[in-house]
């Protein structure tokens, strides 16, 4: 992670399953630990944790360590980078986000609400804040409504010299995080309103913005690619992130080539690769196992909770290919 300019490059390899299941289900995604995967493989049980209430272990959350280093550098108010907005109004966003962070940490979502409502009189441009209210209503029209207006407010705190300066290193610059937050949550609400075409263009223009892809945006791409069978641009995608050792791109991989080829050599080849990434994915896809009413909030590289994630966004592509889920039982 970074602060304002300071690209400090902590990388987690750390994902969750809201992550890989986002284009379908709407999450708290401000609350969950963000992605940055790699080819190497690391346990989420390694990672950093803090002691909960009731005396366990649980993740310290990207968005929690944010606050706090805004706290002790004071990004946002003078400090760091310039932004698109005057003095007056980056000391006003600067209050602003102090209080969605503490809507972040808060459990109660009656004072998220509030928290944001506060935020909002304090400075129109917090873009968090607008996503916040998103998530409490449960009307998709007003959802996607709000969060256009948080990444309009995310783009008027950025100022246009953003897009063209830090282009690359989005989320890598800590004013950014709440404009990708918000555009994220806009593509989600697009894919499930039917606009699938924009939606799709959204996440591009996030992966253009933030190659390095710390909120895994590349998944979700893929999977919606491979929903609408835009097979060619899944696999040039996955040529572009090639160095990724996921299960995701793994089992991608061997459905585009079962869709171009049938059962070739190429294929099963493909799968067998898969099946040695994560051999906990087909008895999901088949229907061997049934999927749990609740996903893991992490999951660890090679293990059941990734292939359940895997299975929540992928499962689509490979039931709705004809053959696909037959082959798969097959070999």
């Amino acid at each position: 992670m970074s602060l304002s300019s300071l690209r400090l490059g902590c990388g987690l390899v750390i994902t969750t399953a809201r992550t890989m299941t986002r284009r379908k289900k709407t999450s708290s995604t401000v609350s969950k630990l963000e992605a940055k995967p790699s080819a190497k493989k690391v346990s989420t049980k390694k990672a950093s944790a803090k002691k909960s209430s009731n005396g366990g272990l649980e993740p310290i959350r990207p968005v929690e360590f944010e606050g706090t280093l805004v706290s002790v550098f004071g990004a946002g108010r003078g400090k760091g980078r310039s932004t698109g907005t005057k003095p007056s109004q980056k000391d006003a966003l600067y209050d602003a986000q102090q209080l969605i962070y503490q809507a972040f940490e808060s459990r109660d979502p009656g004072r998220r609400t509030e928290l944001a409502k506060q935020a909002l009189a304090i400075s129109p441009d917090c873009a968090d804040a607008y996503v916040l209210l998103a998530e409490a209503t449960r009307d998709l029209a007003e959802a996607t409504e709000l969060n256009r207006k948080a990444v309009e407010a995310g783009e008027r705190a950025l100022g246009a010299k953003a897009f063209i300066d830090d282009i690359g290193h989005f989320w890598g610059i800590l004013e950014t995080r709440p404009y990708m937050r918000a555009r994220l949550t806009l593509a989600q609400r697009l894919w499930e309103s039917g606009k699938h075409d924009e939606a799709i263009g959204h996440y591009r223009e996030m992966l253009r913005l933030n190659p390095g892809d710390n909120q895994g945006i590349r998944y979700i791409l893929a999977a919606c690619l491979l929903d609408v069978r835009r097979d060619d641009d899944a696999a040039a995608l996955i040529e572009q992130y090639n160095d990724d050792a996921s299960a995701a791109w793994a089992y991608a991989s061997a459905l585009i080539a079962f869709r171009r080829g049938g059962d070739s050599e190429d294929a099963r080849l493909l799968l067998a690769e898969a099946k040695k990434t994560n051999p906990h994915v087909p008895p999901f896809l088949i229907g061997k196992k049934k999927m749990p009413k609740r996903l893991p909030d992490m999951i660890g590289f090679g293990d059941e909770s990734e292939a359940i994630a895997l299975v929540g966004d992928y499962g689509s592509g490979w039931a709705n290919t004809e053959g696909a889920v037959a082959w798969l039982r097959s070999q």
